[in-house]
């Protein structure tokens, strides 16, 4: 299945706050929806659901309009939304059979997930008597209760340690295996690294940056090199470089454990390669620079205005 947005606007009031959103998530994949606060993404989360309406653009599901009242879609929101002082079955039960699921079915689904998300135990215990990582992992059980076609994540990861984080990393590479349409949420760019394969960055209500994230990467590159040496810390590199090779290299950055050099117009890697052996330097590394997607978030939506 293929879930496609093209030119969705959205105006509140007299400010447009969506200017033409454009991106689409196929079966098997994870897209990561990334922007700044405030860029838009909950908005079009919304939009999706179909809690607002665009005002213009289209969403459609393998070329049709999409419908979400006639799919499941499991959503776990930034702000968490289940009830402190109900029971943590009780309320999964009660959830799933809203979404419509009979009550034999909803309580099998509500034990087989609470098992996989190791907190079964609490099936009878209030919620706010619960760890906020545990709390978290029923909110991802509730999300996941109904089988969705489409699962939305937005910051999954928030507040659950790394014991908990590896567990919830497990399900949500399982879900991906089972064919399940993800968006994915998250200021946490590791996890949206290791999870999507497809970004698309939001800026001020536009996409200013989309596509299949290794190909962005190769394309972020720049021709850029990353380079260490035994028994020459980066700095010491770095000043080496700059003082000479001034004429094929130019340092961009120093990081913990390389250097980053832009090769300047007119040179080539081999000769670049050959000049440091001849310099006698006994390389440790030396390769393609290809940026973060930190560093990427940053540039495409690091401005202020």
């Amino acid at each position: 299945m293929k879930l496609e947005l093209k030119n969705i606007r959205k105006t509140f009031g007299e400010k447009e706050v969506l200017h033409g959103i454009s991106f689409s998530v196929e079966s098997g994949k994870a897209l990561g929806l990334l922007g700044r606060n405030g860029a838009g993404k909950t908005t079009t989360i919304r939009i999706i659901m179909d809690v607002f309406k665009a005002n213009s653009g289209t969403i459609t599901l393998d070329g049709r309009p999409f419908i979400p009242r006639e799919h499941q879609i499991g959503y776990l929101p930034e702000e968490r939304g289940l009830y402190p002082k109900k029971k943590v079955g009780e309320q999964l039960i009660y959830l799933a059979m809203l979404r419509g699921m009979d009550q034999k079915s909803a309580k099998a689904n509500a034990k087989k997930w609470l098992e996989r998300l190791e907190v079964d135990e609490y099936f009878d215990r209030k919620l706010e008597t619960l760890s906020k990582g545990n709390q978290q992992k029923v909110q991802l059980a509730q999300t996941l209760i109904c089988d969705p076609d489409l699962v939305i994540l937005d910051e999954p990861f928030s507040g659950l340690d790394p014991v908990n984080s590896q567990i919830l990393k497990d399900v949500i590479q399982e879900v991906i295996q089972q064919g399940k349409m993800v968006i994915f949420s998250s200021h946490q760019m590791g996890y949206v690294e290791e999870f999507c394969e497809d970004i698309v960055i939001i800026h001020h209500g536009e996409v200013v940056l989309g596509g299949q994230l290794s190909e962005i990467k190769k394309e972020k590159s720049n021709g850029r090199m990353r380079i260490s040496c035994i028994g020459l810390t980066p700095t010491e590199l770095a000043n080496r470089l700059s003082k000479e090779l001034p004429g094929l290299v130019s340092v961009e950055k120093v990081q913990r454990n390389q250097v980053v050099v832009c090769i300047r117009k007119g040179a080539g890697t081999n000769e670049v390669l050959k000049s440091l052996l001849d310099l006698g330097l006994e390389l440790e590394l030396f390769g393609r620079y290809e940026p973060s997607l930190n560093d990427i978030f940053v540039e495409s939506a690091g401005d202020e205005g």
